[in-house]
């Protein structure tokens, strides 16, 4: 088993969600593990442990028979050929510890 820091995937999260007050939710739950790009739409960095508890995080809140949340994986190659017009590309923010 490998040890040390994992390996981080992009993926871009988009949600489907009608009810407003599960909408804002998501966003919320969202909000906690990446950043917030389009109105539907996150960009995250997470690793196995992080994908796990989010999608945990997720099933509490949505209404499966209402509701959609995908989950797009970019390998790191194709996050490096990610183009944008009018924002800047995405990127993992760095977190520093004093």
């Amino acid at each position: 088993m490998r040890r040390g820091k994992q390996q981080r995937t992009l993926y871009i999260i988009a949600y489907d969600i009608p009810d407003d007050r599960r909408r804002t939710k998501v966003h919320k739950v969202l909000s906690g593990f990446g950043r917030w790009t389009q109105y539907s739409l996150f960009e995250c960095y997470l690793n196995e442990k992080e994908l796990i508890a989010l999608r945990g995080k997720l099933e509490k809140v949505l209404d499966p028979e209402e509701d959609n949340v995908r989950f797009y994986p970019l390998c790191a190659a194709c996050a490096a050929k990610v183009e944008t017009i009018g924002s800047e590309k995405p990127s993992e923010e760095a977190l520093f510890i004093i």
